[in-house]
């Protein structure tokens, strides 16, 4: 081929595993119990405020969910926030990349292929330990993006909004190429992973959830039975929760994510 290669493949759940709770929602709620619980100032209250406000809410895939995590991270350096995001990494979330995944993306990269990620998180929050764990620039990993100015994150928020039919858009609007391989694993990846024009990965899918009139093709089907019907390749990658971490996002009652042991 003489053009590029270009494979896509979300994050949470898709590369490394998102159980009990995905790392951008245990980063930001141990931030805050480290960092504003104990705090009575303007500030501190107001970032406790935006947390509130997301645990209210309850839906933790939803579009102002995503849109609060930033407006969290505002008034952040983006190097404050890489370390946020590399810190809990390293602290909850090691060895909880797949590896079959991870090979997957070394081979496609000793094949050609521009490997980039696409993420619902805040893309400042991801990029560090992603980068490190997977060999790519950090560049290519792409995420809830908002303005920085004078070294710091601002609440403008720039479009399109990586999550659900917005993932899809990020496509054309960042990457600037059809991909040939897309790698997701919810249905917040259905638009994205539509975008392929070749190989179609799906991981971990749901068998449970009948989806709904809200969720478009896949009304009337799980994740999985649509993925089937659309020939996709499904794969399987042991995602369990470690008993010895305790963490944060518990105490604040954020749901968990459902176990899938291989």
């Amino acid at each position: 081929m003489n053009n590029r290669k270009v494979a896509v493949f979300d994050g949470d759940g898709t590369v490394i595993g998102q159980v009990p709770y995905y790392l951008a929602d245990e980063a930001l709620y141990r931030y805050a119990d480290k960092n504003y619980k104990d705090r009575n100032d303007p500030q501190a209250k107001s970032k406790i405020a935006i947390l509130n406000r997301m645990v209210k809410d309850g839906n933790n895939v939803g579009k102002a969910y995503v849109e609060d995590r930033v407006h969290f991270l505002a008034g952040m350096t983006p190097a404050e926030i890489m370390d946020m995001g590399y810190e809990c990494y390293l602290d909850s979330y090691q060895g909880k990349f797949y590896p079959e995944m991870k090979q997957l993306i070394a081979n496609l990269k000793e094949y050609g292929f521009e490997v980039w990620i696409l993420t619902a998180s805040p893309e400042f929050l991801y990029q560090k330990f992603l980068a490190e764990e997977l060999g790519l620039p950090d560049t290519q990993i792409l995420g809830v993006k908002s303005v920085v100015a004078n070294g710091r994150l601002t609440d403008e928020i720039i479009m399109p909004i990586p999550q659900d039919d917005g993932k899809a858009n990020v496509i054309p609007t960042f990457i600037k190429a059809r991909p040939l391989i897309v790698g997701g694993n919810s249905r917040g990846d259905m638009d994205m992973l539509n975008q392929s024009c070749g190989l179609k990965i799906v991981v971990n899918p749901d068998d449970t959830t009948i989806r709904g009139k809200e969720d478009g093709p896949m009304n009337g089907y799980t994740v999985k039975q649509y993925w089937e019907k659309e020939g996709a390749v499904i794969v399987k990658c042991n995602d369990v929760p470690n008993p010895e971490i305790k963490f944060h996002t518990e105490s604040w009652k954020i749901r968990t994510n459902k176990s899938n042991p291989q």
